[in-house]
């Protein structure tokens, strides 16, 4: 009886363990993300809240705050979209929303990564 108990509660923590996986996010390599950034295709998206993206952004970034993000879904479906933040942290929440709801989102982390990467020097040219 004991035997089939722990068989029964292993059987079923093994399912949840299982079943429970989110959905993966394509990784995007460095280079790119640095194409994707640097196309005129793209919406720069900085979920920052207003005083922050006021006291300077990326250049061509618009301003969502995180908290609206899923209110303006309509105006992003459709589109390619990198979102960013101070750390990287809001940038991940507003992905998971952006994904969950069809839009096509990249991970440009945080504001210092996004400019970094438009103030690159082309190689080779």
């Amino acid at each position: 009886m004991i035997k089939g108990k722990i068989f029964g509660y292993f059987f079923v923590i093994t399912l949840v363990l299982t079943s429970c996986k989110t959905a993966s996010i394509n990784p995007v390599s460095k280079t790119d993300i640095r194409e994707i950034i640097n196309s005129s295709e793209v919406i720069l998206v900085d979920v920052r809240i207003p005083e922050q993206y006021e006291a300077g952004t990326a250049k061509g970034a618009i301003n969502i705050p995180l908290a609206e993000i899923q209110s303006n879904l309509d105006s992003l479906k459709g589109k390619k979209v990198v979102v960013f933040c101070n750390k990287g942290i809001q940038a991940d929440q507003a992905m998971e929303i952006l994904k969950k709801n069809g839009v096509e989102a990249y991970d440009g982390t945080s504001l210092q990564n996004v400019k970094a990467i438009q103030n690159e020097k082309p190689s080779g040219k």
